[in-house]
This record gives structure tokens, sequence and C-alpha cells, in this order.
């Protein structure tokens, strides 16, 4: 593959955005943030980074309470070592008490899938949201999974090269959610540079 075809790609997938359902994120968001409600960012792999790098921007730009589950890793693996992946968010969840205030930001390739059982912590995390009553975004990427199918505002991030779909889809979550915090409806705080 030479850049021109990676470019190309990217492109195609910008200009196939769902611009209402990014506003709706938007939305969720603000409301989130006026009912004193808290995000919990979830992702896996390459997704775990920039989820940790999401709740950053969240609370430091938007002053919204924000959290990155994978980020406590003793926690994450002591889970995992004791109860098992499948749980392993979904439990934490719990322990922070989600509630109807709240809302789960899933940042992630596929979304998660039952069937084919990827991704399944993310799953069970999204069962418990919707048992929970908190909103659910996301910004994924194929079809959007598990995410995509119970979630509020959920932005799939099209891709038409399968060899390229995480090396689009993740540079991709970066992109929209620097959107997302730098908009003006959500961005209270002012940056240096």
């Amino acid at each position: 593959m030479n850049f021109k075809i990676y470019k190309n790609a990217f492109e195609e997938s910008l200009n196939n955005i769902d611009l209402k359902t990014l506003i709706g994120i938007i939305k969720d968001l603000q409301s989130t943030r006026k009912k004193g409600g808290r995000v919990f960012c979830l992702g896996v792999g390459g997704s775990a980074a920039n989820a940790s790098h999401l709740v950053n921007d969240l609370r430091k730009l938007c002053n919204i309470e924000a959290y990155c589950i994978s980020d406590n890793v003793s926690e994450l693996t002591a889970r995992i070592n004791d109860e098992g992946w499948d749980s392993c968010f979904s439990n934490w969840l719990k322990v922070s008490n989600l509630n109807k205030k709240d809302c789960l930001f899933v940042l992630s390739v596929g979304g998660g899938n039952i069937k084919k059982k990827v991704s399944m912590n993310i799953v069970e995390s999204l069962k418990l949201g919707k048992k929970r009553k908190c909103k659910i975004l996301g910004l994924v990427g194929r079809d959007g999974g598990y995410t995509k199918k119970v979630g509020n505002n959920v932005v799939v991030i099209n891709v038409n090269k399968k060899e390229l779909i995480t090396p689009i889809v993740e540079p991709f979550q970066v992109v929209l959610w620097h959107f997302i915090v730098s908009h003006p409806s959500l961005k209270i705080n002012k940056t240096k540079w």
C-alpha cells in the first residue's frame, strides 16, 4: 500500500461521516454535564489509549467528569484474572454506581459482537448501561457492532478497504473527539496553544 491509497480511503471515510449523529453526541454530552452525570469511556487495544486521551479532554476542556475504565491497570488485570475478561468493565461500572445520569462512550473498531464473542467486556458494559438507562455514545468502525445496535448516538466510520479498517478507524476516533471537545457548546476552558 502506498500513502495515496491510504489518503484516498481516509478522505472517503471523512466524506461519509454522519454529522447529525456527531452533533447528537455533543448534545448528549451537554446534557450529561448539565445533569451532573459522568462519562465512562471504554475501549480495548489502541482504542483504550484513545479512550484515555478522550477522558483528559472531556475533563480539562469541557469540565465533564469522565473516567477511562482501562486506566487503572491494577484493578483491570485483577478483575480479568479473578472474574474474567467479559465482566471486567461491567463489574468496574457497578462499583462506580453507573446510573441514568451517566453516559457510556465507546471507542472501538468493531463495536463488540456477541455472535463472534469479540469485545465482550464492551458488550456486557452496554447491557448494564441499557439496564440502568444511561446514554450510549460511540465512535466505531465496520457496521458498528453491538454498540451501534443499542447506542443512542453512535458514529460509524465507514471504511471501504477491509485491510485499512483499524488504521483508519482509530485515528478517526481522535479526529472526531477533538471536534467534539472543541465544539463551542461543550468547550469551556481555553487551550494553551
